[in-house]
């Protein structure tokens, strides 16, 4: 909104004066919130009812506000305000700290013992069972709870009987269907909180109508699109569409009140009751649970039956999507029988009835095969390849005419500088040969087409479909395939053939545009299974500005990537390939030489296709690096484009920052207040000096501003002289500061938390905002925190003891060293509450006393250090008593990522509405203290809640549960929905319970009894945890809309004061729309409004090098990644503080979904079924959250690894093809580079290397045939090699610009070369191609072997050491092994050829290798790798320890386990058996070409070594005979070994078992330690071997221990391939060593 240019210039005063000097006022309020702090970290002081209030707005995160009166106390221009009166109130209440507490246990007693007014401390025997609180009929006679909790509703002319007939609606509803009774209070206390929530901003008729129109009848609405999808009504099916939308008006419009009232009540029971399943009849009564028992729980054990085991995997499970799409599709509805009769054709007070007749086992099918395969890339991005491919081949083709002219000879070749073969070859030949782009993209085309139906099931009507796109695609491939024939054998020069190719081009050119442009799902209709546009493709359109955007975008990326294609990689490689396909390598010598051999014959081949093999290797090389460059500039131009948007946001340091501060107190005005929509009494200065004082506060008692920078921030009050003393506000010199540079004063640290959130909410307040509604009008909105193990309050013990043994500093010394500025203000803070309490005369100010003591604190605070207060420093505390260890907790906690601050942190909603309540409130101010808090806090419990899903409180351990009573101690509105587990002993079956509860809830049995407790049909824990945790916990949501939020998050009270503007991002708070009005034919243009997603700062930033780098990356994406992608249509959700519309996607299958595996990276599958669904997608800048990230190197590549395998199982997923077949070109490209193009451009990078190494192995081996003799030749080889490495790394080092222009646009220049420099100091280019290499093996793994599962990163600080055998087990196969693999090529490419470039290359295999040894806290300490090498040997040696042990042996049989699966067991398998067909192509047939390649290579550098040779000292050894003996050498020893063993075992092994049965162990390690010595033994004699047999020449060794490797792996793979399930428990291992086998079996 625009600021206004004029304010009221009336102010409001107190008529009666009170005014102490200046001094006074800054001390005072100095001391006051110093003294005080306590009330925010350790808010277990008791309190009653009466003044709970007033500790939440003394406490941390708290509003401190001045009390303005009514217009009848207005002066004009003078304020005489007692502005610290609030405070001094505060200051004089006697139970704020606790002076005896011995222990923790007593400090929660006294905490229960404040709440006895509400929760008596014995239950009643009614709910001695754990039954719920309270009773279904809870309204009283005379309606004053309703009023008290829906006074909206209540208080308008209908809204109480709206009440009345609402309660007798379910009442019926609950006597027809048999709903539990709490899932009946639920849903009914859910519709009342949406009514108040809506007529807080219309008329309760409105409310009733709209929302009416949002779940059931509206053109939003979910309910109605599926009715028109289904058309189960025969005689709406007859009528054309228009004629049915008006139909469905008409109908839903004549509608009363009560019916849709009922449809609501019935809905929101059906979704109460089925939540965790979520998908007018006359009726005789049904008794309780009668709808769970006979219409959920045969739906749920359907679904539980597919997900009871990890063996089945996608392909052959039955999901959530298949069962939603099946209820989609009216032939399928028409298909479902009850008792062998059809539902739909029975009557319709009949169906309900047949409903539990239904065998679901016999009706679903798959609706879409989610088959681990590599051609759902081929499928869902055909486009992609068809643009990238088409586009190489016209640029390469014109250039590389050595390839198919009849002029280029070998003689002409051998000089590059002067040879084109472009010029010599026939130009008809050169344009046939580039128009055949055309053909090569229909053959994509029609691959992925073809491929398609592997993934979908086949009908009739889809053959003539199939049929059609083939004859389609034969025919566009012989057109433009066609005339090439004609111009290389009819004629290859001539008009006639120049005229054919020409046409033959434009043909080309245009086919692939249309390949390109058209999504290949619309070819020739929809497949009948997806002809629902509803459900999968209902795309929202983007608006005219965005639109151009998005093109303009695209555009300005590959206008960019197909100029700089062209000059640097087509141009340079047109003479590199142009050589070295054409070169001669005498050949024919070798043939003279051995005419009759075998192995010359060979080596003679290998020889005649080298050049062939080495350019076609160097084609790939190139095409590899032409996707990568389309990333590149994706990269710096939606880098581009975000920053142009932030300056036209204003929220750059660059356009606004001369005037933020000084322009800040009217923007808080202005933009915070809802001021457009209020009578305002009150100065506008007042009410500014109110929030901002209020933040100031908030931010003191997190202890981020010491008091002497309080004093300098807050308005303050002074006399003025000239009006007999009155008192006016004087704001702080801090909002004139950046104007005035004579002010030197420090308002807060440099670079510190305060500056930086000071700065964002002055910088925030810059950009366009929706005007902030009253606060009585603003909508419900709930605030939900998924939960499972995540530390909820740091113990004393974690805090100061070494938590690990190779730890070498505490917690707390980490934290004091990350935050010495906010431990120094902790400290004083404690100092001198210790003073106050070791002084009982003086607890407590009297009125008299109160100025002398406030002047004097600032003394006491320095004088307080003496020697005896080291404790204080070293651990904030020096008595033991809990008042002061809880202190220093909850400190910690604060900086650390647990539940804890999180729940503070957003707790912040609560005192900020508050806070704007009472500042847009005047009037409440002359009324009763109590009469206020208790208004105060109505008003934020009806528009705020806040809910913790947490499915582990029945099962928390003691710590775990005393920090949670301590939080509901704290805040009694928090509300805390879990799981409960009840065995029934008489049946031994086991229910579950979807349980909630609050801090007003009575305590039974350590655990509190629930206000609800829902039945759920069975174990609500089918998919991998958070997701059905979450599904569970969404049924006890109120309001209108959610906020979901990580248990890793933070927020500040200066932004849960903007609240009100980010809800009006929805777009349909105004009352006088369209959409209130007529709520049934008013659709938004757009769509609906599904998500505004919000910016996040990561607070763990400057937690260590490490954790900086996560925090970049995250930043970016959060911030300017999701800043343009909104904008163009491509944002998702990915677990970032989003806000949802709640009506929107509960109707939409709710947040998250569910099966196992498939849906591990649950957050962005709600995004994309928003997409899908018609739902918009919104950003917001100014408004964030703060977030932590992984800090340590294994936390932070396990968060990697979860990542990557969830887009693993992503690119699987229906929703992936949908979105890939089906959305338009641009907003195409935009959702594969924001999501899968970054991952499959990981795997390009590590595959570039590969390929480039081989290519550089086979040029290697050309220079050494060459002895040096062509290297002239081949400098236009070596200047392409270092384009390609040039290239490699500038792909590579990208990821640097969008973080560097981040901190440039928003802290300056400074902090952006400073932050960047710090990652390159700290070797972050090492950790970034680590980074890349573990994604492209988690999704290359993921889409081979499948077992993606959430894994439990960790979030903990990284000051212990990990050792050794912890790291090569966790990194060896993702890149230990790649590393070496790397490695070995390049060092034999350095020892033949050496170029500059290859350093890269190198710090590429040293980052791949030792990583995780760099980045280990503490690696190098003497101690550490003395006992690091002792564990790893044992490790190594001891072959058969516990599962839980880790050691060589378990290693080696988890990687088998991959390849063959496990026994099947009772209990879940952990590795299913993977696909063969997968298997044979990813682990035999890539690593096979691999070898095969390595072997040609060897082949021919045998050859010319052997040639090079006199005929007396050639070596007699054949040549197979030097592969096959090291090959075979090391395999045959341990098999002989390994028998030797066994049988020994067996012989022995029984005897010692009958002598002494504790000596098998050391037995067994013994004949496993044997083992593993000649293992070790036969492999050095392998590499022995190997360099005896190349005659001691390292090179020769080198290349053929390459060879030996390559060909190793591939045997070693097809091997276990064929081997058995391995056990789980590894006892054949131990039997095998120990000989105990009759023991075990």
């Amino acid at each position: 909104m625009s600021e206004r240019s004029s304010i009221p210039c009336d102010e409001c005063v107190h008529d009666k004066p009170s005014a102490p000097n200046s001094r006074e006022d800054s001390i005072q309020l100095g001391a006051s919130a110093s003294s005080h702090a306590f009330a925010h970290d350790c808010p277990s002081t008791p309190y009653s009812q009466d003044t709970s209030n007033q500790i939440m707005s003394t406490s941390s995160r708290s509003d401190f506000s001045l009390h303005p009166l009514p217009s009848r106390h207005r002066r004009s221009m003078s304020l005489d305000i007692d502005i610290y009166g609030h405070v001094r109130d505060d200051l004089h209440q006697t139970d704020r700290y606790l002076r005896c507490t011995p222990s923790t246990d007593s400090l929660l007693a006294l905490l229960d013992k404040t709440h006895a007014k509400l929760h008596p401390a014995a239950v009643s025997p009614r709910f001695s069972s754990m039954d719920t609180l309270v009773d279904v009929k809870w309204i009283k006679a005379d309606g004053t709870d309703v009023f008290k909790r829906y006074p909206a509703l209540c208080q308008a002319s209908d809204g109480w009987k709206a009440v009345q007939n609402i309660h007798e609606i379910f009442d019926e509803l609950q006597l027809c269907f048999g709903f539990q009774n709490d899932g009946l209070r639920n849903a009914l206390d859910h519709l009342l909180v949406l009514l108040d929530s809506r007529a807080s901003r219309m008329t309760v008729n409105q409310a009733i109508i709209t929302l009416h129109a949002d779940f059931i009848g509206g053109p939003n609405a979910n309910f109605k699109r599926w009715w028109f999808s289904v058309a189960l009504d025969d005689h709406d099916a007859t009528l054309d569409p228009e004629e049915r939308q008006r139909a469905w008006v008409a109908r839903v419009s004549q509608l009363i009140h009560s019916e849709r009232l009922s449809d609501l009540a019935l809905w929101l029971l059906i979704w109460t009751e089925a939540s965790y399943v979520q998908k007018g009849t006359t009726i005789p009564p049904a008794p309780t649970l009668d709808f769970l028992t006979r219409i959920v729980t045969p739906l749920y054990d359907y679904i539980h039956h597919q997900n009871a085991t990890r063996e089945k995997d996608h392909a052959n499970v039955i999901g959530y999507d298949d069962i939603n799409q099946f209820f989609w599709s009216s032939s399928c509805i028409r298909q479902l029988k009850a008792n062998d009769e059809a539902l739909m054709s029975l009557h319709p007070s009949l169906r309900y009835e047949a409903l539990a007749h239904i065998n679901w086992h016999k009706v679903f099918t798959k609706t879409f095969k989610e088959r681990r395969s590599w051609m759902h890339l081929i499928v869902n991005f055909t486009r992609i390849w068809t643009l990238h491919i088409a586009a190489f081949w016209y640029y390469i083709i014109p250039n590389a005419s050595v390839l198919y002219s009849r002029g280029a000879t070998q003689t002409e070749s051998s000089a590059p500088d002067g040879y084109n073969a472009t010029n010599d070859a026939e130009l008809p030949v050169v344009l046939s040969m580039t128009a055949l782009g055309g053909a090569i993209a229909t053959l994509i085309v029609f691959v992925g087409v073809v491929a398609e139906h592997a993934f979908l099931p086949m009908q009739w009507k889809d053959i003539g479909i199939l049929a059609r796109r083939i004859l389609l695609l034969v025919a566009l491939f012989l057109v433009n395939a066609g005339p090439s024939v004609y111009c290389l054998y009819w004629s290859r020069v001539g008009t006639i053939a120049t005229l054919v190719s020409v046409v033959q081009l434009m043909i080309s050119i245009v086919t692939t545009l249309v390949l390109v442009l058209a999504p290949h799902g619309f070819y020739f209709g929809k497949r009948s299974v997806d002809s629902t546009d509803t459900f999968s493709s209902n795309f929202a359109t983007l608006s005219r500005k965005d639109r151009i955007t998005s093109i303009g975008l695209w555009l300005c990326v590959f206008g960019s990537k197909l100029i700089e294609s062209y000059f640097f990689l087509a141009l340079s490689f047109k003479d590199a390939l142009n050589y070295v396909a054409v070169m001669d390598l005498n050949c024919s010598d070798g043939a003279a030489a051995h005419p009759s051999s075998f192995i010359s014959k060979i080596e003679g081949y290998v020889c005649d296709y080298m050049p062939w093999t080495t350019a076609a290797m160097m084609f790939l090389v190139e095409l590899v690096l032409f996707f990568l460059d389309t990333y590149l500039w994706y990269v710096v131009w939606n880098t581009i484009f975000s920053v142009v948007r932030s300056f036209y946001l204003g929220i750059s340091i660059m356009t606004p920052w001369k005037n933020i501060f000084a322009r800040l107190q009217k923007r808080i005005y202005t933009k915070l207040l809802a001021t457009a929509d209020t009578d305002i009494q009150c100065h506008p200065k007042v009410l500014c000096s109110q929030v901002w004082n209020a933040i100031i506060i908030a931010m003191y008692r997190e202890h981020i501003l010491s008091s002497k920078h309080v004093t300098k921030l807050l308005f303050q009050q002074k006399p003025d002289l000239l009006k007999n003393g009155k008192k006016h506000l004087k704001p702080p010199a801090f909002f004139v500061s950046q104007e005035d540079s004579s002010l030197t004063t420090e308002f807060y640290p440099p670079e510190s938390e305060a500056e930086r959130r000071i700065q964002f909410l002055a910088q925030s307040l810059t950009s366009p905002m929706p005007n902030a509604m009253p606060v009585p009008q603003m909508p419900t909105f709930t605030v939900l925190t998924p939960h499972y193990n995540e530390k909820i309050l740091l113990s004393l013990q974690e805090i100061i003891r070494q938590d690990h043994k190779k730890s070498h500093v505490t917690l707390l010394e980490y934290l004091q060293h990350l935050h010495p500025f906010e431990w120094d203000n902790f400290v004083n803070d404690t100092k001198v509450m210790a003073e106050q309490l070791d002084r009982p005369n003086d607890g407590f100010l009297a009125d008299d006393h109160d100025d002398e003591l406030l002047e004097t604190v600032d003394y006491q605070r320095a004088d307080l250090c003496h020697a005896d207060d080291v404790p204080f420093y070293c651990l904030g505390f020096k008595s033991a008593a809990p008042e002061f260890t809880l202190r220093t907790r909850i400190w910690a906690s604060l900086r650390s990522q647990t539940l804890y601050r999180t729940i503070t942190g957003f707790m912040n909603y609560h005192r900020a509405i508050k806070l704007l309540y009472r500042t847009e409130s005047p009037d409440l101010m002359h009324q009763e203290q109590q009469h206020v808090n208790d208004t105060l806090h109505q008003m934020a419990t009806r528009k705020f809640r806040f809910l913790i899903a947490m499915q582990r409180y029945a099962s928390l351990n003691s710590e775990e549960r005393e920090s949670i009573e301590l939080i509901l101690g704290i805040y009694p509105d928090l509300q805390i929905a879990y799981i409960e587990k009840d065995f029934d002993s008489s049946t031994g079956a086991t229910r579950f319970y979807s349980c909630l509860i609050d801090g007003h809830c009575p305590r039974h049995q350590q655990l509190r009894v629930p206000k609800y407790r829902i039945q759920l049909p069975g174990n609500p824990i089918l998919g991998d945890g958070k997701s059905d945790n979450q599904n569970t916990a969404l049924i006890f949501y109120r309001g209108e809309y959610l906020q979901l939020i990580d248990a890793n998050q933070d927020n500040y009270l200066e932004e849960c004061l903007k609240i009100r503007s980010v809800l009006g991002e929805f777009e349909n708070l105004n009352a006088n729309a369209d959409a209130i009005h007529a709520p049934y034919t008013t659709a938004s243009h757009n769509g609906p409004v599904a998500i505004v997603g919000a910016r996040e700062y990561i607070f763990s930033e400057k937690t260590g090098v490490l954790g900086d780098i996560a925090a970049g990356k995250e930043q970016t994406f959060g911030t300017m990644t999701q800043r343009i992608m909104a904008t163009i249509g491509g944002k998702l959700h990915y677990g970032h503080p989003d806000f949802l519309n709640a009506v929107f996607m509960t109707t939409r299958g709710g947040v998250s979904k569910g099966q196992k595996g498939l849906h591990l990276n649950e957050d962005i599958f709600m995004g994309m079924n928003a997409f899908q669904r018609g739902g918009r997608i919104k950003h917001v800048d100014y408004y964030q959250c703060a977030k932590g990230r992984d800090l340590g190197f294994c936390s932070i590549l396990n968060f990697v690894t979860k990542i990557g395998s969830g887009m693993g199982e992503q690119m699987l997923s229906r929703e992936y093809y949908h979105l890939g077949t089906r959305l338009p070109l641009d907003r195409f490209l935009t959702f594969f580079y924001a999501h899968p193009g970054f991952h499959i451009n990981n795997v390009f990078i590590m595959l570039a290397i590969r390929l480039f190494l081989l290519v550089v192995l086979l040029l290697t081996a050309i220079q050494w045939s060459c002895d040096g003799n062509c290297t002239y030749h081949l400098f236009t080889v070596y200047g392409w090699i270092k384009n390609v490495v040039l290239s490699i790394f500038v792909v590579l080092v990208i990821s640097l610009v969008p973080l560097f222009m981040q901190e440039l646009t928003e802290r300056g220049f400074w902090r952006a070369v400073t932050r960047l420099c710090k990652h390159l100091v700290s070797l972050s280019p090492l950790f970034e191609i680590f980074v890349t290499q573990t994604y492209a093996h988690a999704i290359l793994d993921n889409l081979t072997f499948g077992g993606a599962r959430y894994i439990g990163s960790g979030r903990g600080f990284a000051i212990a050491r990990q050792n050794f055998t912890t790291l090569y087990m966790q990194f060896a196969d993702v890149s230990l092994y790649r590393g070496l693999e790397f490695a070995l090529p390049l060092l034999f490419a350095s020892m033949v050829i050496w170029l500059p470039h290859m350093i890269y290359f190198w710090m590429t295999v040293v980052a791949m290798i030792m990583s995780p040894f760099v980045f280990n806290p503490h690696q190098f300490a003497l101690v550490d790798s003395l006992v690091d090498y002792k564990q790893a040997m044992q490790w190594l040696f001891f072959g058969y320890n516990s599962n839980d042990e880790p050691t060589w042996t378990a290693l080696q049989r988890v990687n088998r386990m991959k390849y063959t699966g496990q026994k099947r067991e009772k209990v879940q398998l952990d590795h299913p058996r993977p696909s063969r067909l997968v298997l044979l192509f990813t682990e035999i047939i890539a690593p096979a070409i691999y070898a095969g390649l390595c072997l040609f290579v060897y082949l021919f550098a045998h050859r010319k070594s052997v040639m090079e040779q006199p005929q007396s000292q050639r070596m007699s050894v054949h040549l197979f005979i030097r592969i096959g003996l090291p090959l075979v050498l090391p395999s045959v020893v341990n098999v002989i070994a390994l028998l030797a063993l066994f049988a020994m075992s067996v012989l022995v092994g029984p005897i010692i078992s009958m002598i002494s049965h504790k000596h098998v162990r050391s037995f067994g390690n013994l004949m496993s330690t044997l083992a593993h010595l000649v293992s070790i033994v036969s492999f050095v004699a392998s590499l022995c071997c190997i360099y005896l047999m190349e005659q001691w020449q390292l090179r020769h060794a080198v290349l053929a221990l390459i060879v030996v490797m390559a060909i190793q792996r591939v045997l070693s793979n097809l091997i276990t391939m064929l081997l058995t399930r391995e056990f789980r428990d590894g006892l054949p291992n131990f039997c095998w060593w120990t000989g105990s086998w009759m023991a075990h079996y």
